[in-house]
């Protein structure tokens, strides 16, 4: 076990910890702790067979280092280095991220916390695009993981959306690549160890075969998911938005239309939801010309000038940036010159262009961030 010294410093309510469990994570375990070192009271990383420089660079950087065996469980090395930390409050990041903003905010939001943090993690995925999620990530002392992999803190605590943002690219090339295979053996045993229908474990083998394109499989597990998802789970928004978008790529465009249906009084302030339906609309014009223009497109224009009217929705869980401004004006300008409509084709072309600059501008739209 490799030892550093603490900063001096301490948080009012507390001592704060950076707590990670890594494994081969150098091409960016750098830029995770140098992003949070300066609003912690200490960093603790519980590394589990990494085989490059990952232990070295975390000492580097002032990181304590314990090691642990891998026991097929994220839940298992959570808990332990939230153990070995010690701290009266954990914030936990993977490797792959990094505190963006509201780092220097955490010191004095942890007096005024009864329960954990939840702070927004925005993805950077292909083609430019940035998903954001909120996830509960800053813990207090006591509260646990459960669960083998896409594991969860339990605790029956308040929890409070905080305005912290963290990075996060491990979507991106050969990361998700490398990633193959482990999270969907994980989900399975976990999910005949419970003896099936767990709409949790479900819509995360949806997630994991959406992510590698098996928009098919990914499809079948959504709906599998949707058939014993609780009405007021957290999720269940996302979850129907991802089980359209499946189900429309992989030619189920009824199904994915019927659900469309269903779903529009349950997601009717939902960004995401409609920028799928107008999507969904597009495929349809494609593949019945013959209603293009009466029925689909219309249709699509519709879904779409509902996403520049509901806005970008910061709030919403799982929206990507782009579908409340840019990317659904930039929609509208092709259609209408696709129809010949040249007035309002450079109407929208214009937005877009103007939304566009405004979102990079107001960092929401940023690009990721090079290893430090």
């Amino acid at each position: 076990m490799e030892h550093s010294q603490p900063p001096a410093l301490r948080s009012a309510g507390g001592r704060l910890a950076l707590v990670m469990i890594v494994r081969d994570e150098a091409r960016c375990i750098e830029r995770c702790l140098q992003s949070a070192r300066a609003h912690v009271d200490h960093m603790l990383v519980l590394d589990t067979g990494s085989r490059d420089d990952t232990v070295a660079l975390a000492r580097a950087c002032g990181a304590e280092v314990h090691h642990m065996d891998w026991q097929a469980s994220f839940a298992i090395a959570r808990n332990r280095a939230l153990e070995l930390a010690d701290a009266d409050w954990n914030l936990v990041l993977d490797a792959d991220e990094w505190i963006v903003a509201g780092g220097a905010a955490l010191r004095g939001l942890v007096p005024t916390l009864n329960g954990p943090g939840v702070l927004r993690i925005d993805s950077h995925c292909e083609q430019g695009e940035v998903a954001s999620h909120w996830i509960t990530r800053l813990l207090p002392r006591g509260v646990r993981y459960a669960g083998t992999v896409h594991e969860q803190p339990v605790s029956a605590l308040a929890r409070r959306r905080l305005p912290v943002v963290v990075g996060h690219d491990g979507y991106l090339g050969n990361a998700l690549e490398l990633k193959r295979g482990r999270n969907r053996a994980l989900l399975q045993a976990a999910l005949q160890a419970a003896g099936g229908g767990e709409p949790y474990l479900l819509y995360q083998l949806g997630v994991d075969c959406e992510a590698y394109g098996e928009r098919d499989a990914a499809a079948d597990f959504y709906l599998q998911a949707l058939e014993c998802v609780s009405p007021d789970e957290l999720y269940r928004p996302q979850l129907i938005v991802r089980a359209m978008h499946c189900l429309g790529k992989s030619g189920r465009l009824a199904q994915a239309m019927a659900m469309a249906s269903e779903s529009m009084d349950e997601l009717a302030q939902s960004t995401n939801f409609y920028f799928t339906l107008g999507d969904l609309c597009l495929d349809g014009a494609v593949a019945h010309p013959e209603a293009a223009m009466a029925e689909w497109l219309p249709l699509a224009e519709t879904a779409w000038l509902r996403c520049l009217a509901l806005g970008e929705c910061p709030e919403e869980d799982g929206r990507v940036v782009g579908r409340g401004s840019y990317w659904a004006a930039h929609n509208l300008h092709a259609i209408y010159a696709g129809a010949g409509d040249g007035v309002r084709s450079a109407h929208y072309q214009q937005l877009s262009e103007r939304l566009r600059h405004e979102v990079m501008a107001s960092g929401q739209g940023s690009p990721v961030r090079s290893p430090a």
